[in-house]
């Protein structure tokens, strides 16, 4: 394998990382924000973190609502094919759902699935409200 080979390969697996991590974020940060509303967590209620996790799911939604593929799969895609490596036929989180679960399904089963979670995050969002700190006087 050439040194740019290996360069591109590793490049896809820090893009892959990220990719992991951002779903660790919106999945992740769900559970954690269900669990502070019940332990009365007050870090759970920050409001650039509620932002942040409603802004990263409602992304997540738009993509797939109007069929746009995750822009961190085609990076990484492309690394991979510039690395000699094998490219997902899917998205990121249709092929690990299929190597992790063997679960394979229609992309509309995905849309359906993150239609349903950001409807759990905005119930939350409204039910358990994010506050912001007020303003020192």
């Amino acid at each position: 394998m050439s040194g740019s080979a290996r360069l591109f390969g590793l490049l896809a697996d820090a893009t892959a990382t990220v990719h992991a991590a951002f779903v660790l974020f919106v999945v992740g940060g769900q559970l954690l924000i269900l669990a502070g509303w019940l332990r009365n967590w007050r870090w759970t209620r920050r409001f650039w973190f509620r932002a942040a996790h409603l802004g990263a799911i409602g992304f997540v939604v738009l993509e797939a609502w109007f069929g746009v593929p995750c822009p961190l799969t085609l990076v990484e895609n492309d690394l991979r094919a510039r690395a000699g490596q094998t490219i997902y036929d899917t998205s990121f989180i249709g092929y690990w759902m299929e190597r992790l679960l063997y679960y394979e399904a229609p992309a509309w089963v995905f849309t359906l699935t993150y239609t349903i979670f950001i409807a759990i995050v905005i119930a939350t969002f409204l039910l358990y409200p994010p506050v912001r700190r007020p303003r020192p006087g």
